[in-house]
């Protein structure tokens, strides 16, 4: 992972507590930008840089509790979502698990 060494110097600057509360921050952040551009109150690239955060977050959090099994439960995932896609029964029924 080319940002390995990055993830590592902000464990060690700031520990993983401080991370995690950093993750929650950068996700509550989105949401409010996300409900701000429904309503027109903040522009694209508000939410953009937002969605970047989050990104570095979760990039952070994959690979703080393991990328291979990060990458497994996406994979999981997705196969679930598309077999409810394929549904005919459940084409109006958002997954319950995403």
């Amino acid at each position: 992972m080319p940002n390995e060494r990055l993830y590592q110097a902000t464990l060690n600057k700031w520990g993983e507590d401080a991370q995690y509360d950093q993750a929650v921050e950068e996700c509550a952040e989105l949401i409010t930008a996300l409900k701000h551009f429904r309503r027109g109150k903040v522009d694209q690239q508000a939410v953009i840089d937002e969605i970047a955060d989050v990104t570095l977050m979760l990039g952070q959090l994959t690979w703080m509790f393991g990328t291979e099994l990060v990458e497994a439960s996406v994979q999981k995932k997705l196969k679930k979502l598309s077999r409810l896609l394929e549904s005919p029964d459940q084409q109006q029924e958002e997954p319950e698990d995403g």
